[in-house]
């Protein structure tokens, strides 16, 4: 518990945790964008500060730095903060928002588990974002886990057995399915190549998947209107070159193929194949060279 400092505890019971780690899986900067809104445009307080620098590798992931000429501005440092925030209708929660740490994994995740038991929490929430070979131009999906067959029932993976990366957020569903706490993952599929820019277009539709699974109220607000300006910008590049509009129309055949083939998998029509992982690299490589920086 030295990893942590407590300023207050919850005014009341608060059932759910949402957290996002930036960083790894957080493609479009989804699970960054939906909590830093939830922060910034709800009533919030800060109720936990973790010593982030036990768990930040500076020179790995340099903090911005504003040099002004003859002098240095400011160095955004790095934190990692539990927050108490409450919905429009009066109801709160806990939303944990920074960095996913670099070090000392098990020892934040017993710091979280910790909390988690002291304050009874019913539901621990991670929000997430990975690329995907999906077109900006079509809606974005959910993939949901969890260790409640009851949160995740009637929604079809899109994807089946496969091994991926560890992270943090893996870890903490796994203690949490150890002390018989309920977890789930919400996941936005972000168009592979918008993975490294802001994307707030996943950001709004993890909050619209999150108030449906909790029934907490969050309305999107400007970041709604973020993301139709996102989009807006986005098909004015992609209309610039007819090459990145190509590319643009084939993903959205494949994606659509892929969409009806889910449902229906007993049809006798065949769904458009995949492209293989070498095909999408050099989808991005090609769109990521043509636009105008």
């Amino acid at each position: 518990m030295s990893l942590i400092h407590v300023h207050e505890n919850p005014r009341s019971q608060w059932p759910v945790l949402v957290h996002a780690f930036a960083g790894f899986l957080d493609a479009g900067g989804g699970g960054r964008l939906a909590v830093t809104h939830m922060i910034d445009s709800l009533e919030s307080r800060v109720l936990v500060d973790f010593d982030i620098d036990h768990l930040y590798d500076y020179r790995g992931r340099r903090p911005r730095a504003a040099f002004l000429s003859d002098h240095y501005g400011e160095i955004e440092m790095p934190e990692l903060k539990l927050f108490e925030v409450t919905d429009s209708q009066g109801q709160g929660f806990l939303v944990l928002s920074g960095p996913e740490p670099d070090l000392g994994w098990k020892t934040v995740r017993d710091a979280i588990i910790d909390l988690v038991e002291r304050w009874d929490i019913q539901l621990v929430v991670g929000l997430q974002g990975v690329p995907f070979p999906a077109p900006h131009t079509r809606p974005v999906q959910i993939t949901a886990h969890g260790n409640d067959e009851h949160l995740i029932a009637g929604r079809k993976p899109w994807v089946g057995d496969i091994e991926v990366p560890g992270s943090l957020a893996g870890l903490l569903e796994l203690a949490l399915t150890a002390q018989s706490r309920t977890s789930l993952g919400l996941v936005a599929h972000v168009p592979h190549y918008l993975a490294a820019s802001d994307y707030p277009a996943a950001a709004s539709r993890l909050i619209e998947e999150l108030s449906a699974t909790t029934g907490l109220t969050i309305p999107l607000g400007d970041l709604r209107e973020r993301a139709e300006q996102a989009d807006e910008e986005i098909q004015r590049q992609v209309a610039s070159d007819p090459d990145n509009a190509k590319v643009v129309a084939a993903l959205e055949e494949q994606f659509d193929g892929m969409v009806a083939a889910r449902r229906d998998e007993d049809s006798t029509q065949t769904a458009l194949p995949l492209a293989t992982g070498d095909e999408i690299a050099a989808q991005v490589e090609q769109f990521l060279a043509d636009l105008d920086r």
